[in-house]
């Protein structure tokens, strides 16, 4: 079968196509034969080596991915599905036999969910990684229904079901955007739109003098927004501490690390996910669909910035 991968770390051009066998489907498991599947800034940090100390012992080709979208090409009879079934998935890049930049891949039955109704796969393989990526980091700060939620880049792909999750759980939403963003961001949901840039914690702080309940920082903006939190409120950081550096310890702030790889077999979650889809609650946006050869291309894309979305490949 035909996957995306590479051999050594490096820049967007190391990405090529490899031949490898069929994966075998085990006890409960499910094997999807992928139509789609989305490109995100992890697997860019994936590829690039900063995090090769984790799968420095797996032979390569690596194999980057969380996301994809397909129908079941065979599954254990145990697990309920059958093939034919169309599903979303995730994985884990490059661990347990490789991420979702493949023509098949295979995943837990608990990594899967029906896909959401009325959508196709381009759009539907956006959801899993970044949709539970939203729900861990709102899970974590624990906000009541009324509390106040700051969203920083609120129009990329998990600030905008950050967006539209809190919504529907109740929450203020206050979230941040450039100019050419802020019709997106409030078609989203967002309550409070700010502008993105030096004024942003001086604009929040003018709305919420005390302070807000909770920030999710989809920008990795750090100690820059940690200012509008009010004693006693929460920061979600959407990427780790040792990628991006931490957040400066001050009394009264609780400090959430959001990693989605302890959550990829939450189906319960992912099913929920898939009905908010197709009930109207979130909202799928692709950013462009691409040939998997070209996977170099998306990464050289998302890497340059400003991407709305998710660029995603086609298998």
């Amino acid at each position: 079968m035909r996957v995306i991968g590479f051999d050594e770390p490096g820049g967007p051009e190391v990405l090529r196509a490899f031949e490898l066998p069929e994966p075998a489907v085990g006890p409960g498991q499910v094997r999807i034969r992928v139509r789609a599947a989305a490109v995100n800034p992890s697997d860019i940090v994936t590829r690039s080596g900063l995090v090769h100390d984790r799968y420095a012992g797996v032979t390569p080709p690596y194999i980057p991915g969380w996301d994809a979208a397909g129908t079941v090409d065979e599954a254990d009879p145990d697990t309920g599905w059958r093939t034919g079934d169309e599903v979303i998935a995730i994985t884990l890049p490059v661990l347990d036999g490789g991420g979702a930049y493949a023509e098949k891949i295979v995943v837990p039955a608990e990594s899967v969910a029906v896909l959401p109704a009325g959508r196709d796969f381009a759009s539907a393989a956006t959801l899993p990684m970044n949709g539970l990526t939203a729900w861990q980091a709102l899970d974590r700060l624990a906000l009541e229904p009324g509390a106040s939620l700051v969203v920083t880049g609120a129009a990329g792909a998990v600030g905008g079901y950050a967006v539209e999750l809190a919504k529907h759980a109740g929450l203020q939403v206050i979230a941040d955007a450039a100019p050419a963003d802020r019709d997106l961001v409030r078609a989203l949901g967002a309550d409070i739109v700010v502008d993105r840039g030096a004024e942003t914690v001086a604009q929040i702080r003018a709305h919420f003098p005390e302070g807000v309940d909770g920030v999710v920082d989809g920008a990795l903006l750090r100690d820059h927004i940690t200012p509008v939190v009010r004693s006693g409120g929460a920061y979600a950081a959407l990427r780790p501490e040792r990628l991006n550096g931490g957040v400066a310890p001050r009394p009264g702030l609780t400090v959430h690390e959001i990693m989605v790889g302890t959550d990829i077999r939450e189906k319960d979650r992912l099913d929920r996910l898939s009905d908010l889809v197709a009930s109207g609650v979130l909202t799928l946006r692709v950013a462009d669909l691409l040939p998997a050869e070209q996977a170099s291309e998306a990464h050289r894309r998302l890497e340059g910035g400003g991407v709305r979305g998710r660029i995603v490949l086609e298998f």
